[in-house]
């Protein structure tokens, strides 16, 4: 091209350069924003002052924005159940998940059926994506009902539609509770939440029922086992704001049973390959002691070791009321808040790992 272009035509080019260098410019910021938007800002809570990231935090990133219908948190969710696996597609992802893994160390206690728990991992995920709300999830909890003991349904205080289940084991207050939550999230399409948290739920229902067949100590106090629903944000909600989005039948509950908890300790990534549940930053140290305890006790004590980050999950509503609360979640797990949290990423040692931990620790808990 001749280095002399008319006038006019330089006028033009020298427009779009500016156009083009501008528009690279605006897409660099973005970029540059949205990695920082994956971390909250610092909080302070009633344990410590953490640095805290949503539950859900890389969702937005992997997923944009949510767009199921309905509007506010009461909303009931309309979702089509996207990603539900075969019968042989589920057979071949527990397959995976029972097959040996190194880094996990096996447990040599046996209070715990990991492979009652796999099975209760695969019953969730089959019903597909189950978000709060939906005829999916309504659907599992039935299911879920009719295995814990003296179980109840509650209705999740400002969110109609939402349903809490709790089970129990009659004791001296306070009680001693043992968590997970059972919806998945709206966003990415097909999310099946293996980890997040079936297997969770799967560890409440097991430890509940290893629990309730032992003999129950003169003088023990009360056990319960509390899976909350919309955990997840709703329809229209923010990753910023998960803390106020989300966590909504936790929040429920604890208002709700204000003095009657004496600990909880909440499942949420607890059964993937190559388990670590470090200390989650803002649960409670003392507590933590006795969970770590627990789990030396079951031969796994390696795989609770260390410090994590703070998340932003359902033990939060528990310490901000004073509640000694600890959050068992893996946040290095690489799955996480994709549409790959599947069954086969899932490991049938980790599982039992922390199973054996958690009735270890209820055993121990209630007798104090």
């Amino acid at each position: 091209m001749s280095r002399d272009r008319p006038p006019a035509l330089r006028i033009v080019l020298i427009v779009v350069a500016t156009t083009v260098a501008a528009a690279l410019l605006i897409a660099l910021l973005s970029v540059a924003t949205g990695e920082r938007g994956e971390r909250r800002a610092p909080r302070t809570t009633t344990a410590a002052a953490t640095t805290t990231v949503p539950r859900n935090a890389a969702a937005a990133r992997v997923a944009g924005p949510a767009s199921a219908a309905g509007t506010g948190t009461g909303a009931r969710t309309s979702v089509v159940a996207t990603g539900r696996p075969s019968a042989a597609e589920l057979d071949a992802q527990v397959a995976a998940a029972r097959r040996p893994v190194a880094g996990v160390p096996r447990a040599r206690t046996r209070a715990f059926d990991a492979d009652r728990a796999l099975s209760l991992v695969r019953l969730q995920v089959a019903a597909g994506p189950r978000p709060a709300g939906s005829d999916a999830l309504a659907a599992v909890r039935r299911q879920l009902v009719r295995r814990l003991p003296r179980a109840t349904t509650e209705a999740v205080a400002g969110s109609p539609g939402l349903v809490n289940v709790v089970g129990r084991i009659p004791g001296r207050a306070p009680a001693v509770v043992l968590a997970a939550h059972y919806d998945t999230q709206l966003r990415p399409e097909g999310f099946v939440g293996a980890n997040d948290s079936a297997a969770g739920t799967a560890v409440v229902l097991e430890a509940a029922r290893a629990l309730s067949r032992r003999p129950r100590p003169a003088g023990a106090r009360e056990v319960r086992f509390v899976l909350f629903d919309g955990e997840e944000l709703p329809p229209g909600g923010s990753d910023a704001t998960f803390e106020q989005d989300g966590l909504r039948g936790s929040k429920a509950y604890a208002v709700a049973h204000r003095g009657e908890v004496g600990a909880l300790v909440l499942a949420d990534y607890v059964a993937n390959r190559g388990l670590r549940l470090p200390r989650e930053l803002g649960s409670d140290p003392r507590l933590w002691a006795r969970v770590r305890a627990a789990a030396g006790r079951a031969g796994v004590g390696r795989i609770f070791a260390g410090t994590g980050i703070g998340i932003v999950d359902d033990h939060l509503p528990f310490l901000e009321s004073g509640v000694p609360a600890v959050d068992l979640i893996d946040w290095d797990y690489a799955q996480k808040n994709t549409a790959q949290d599947t069954i086969d990423r899932l490991s049938l040692r980790a599982l039992d790992a922390t199973g054996e931990t958690v009735v270890g620790w209820l055993d121990a808990e209630r007798r104090r």
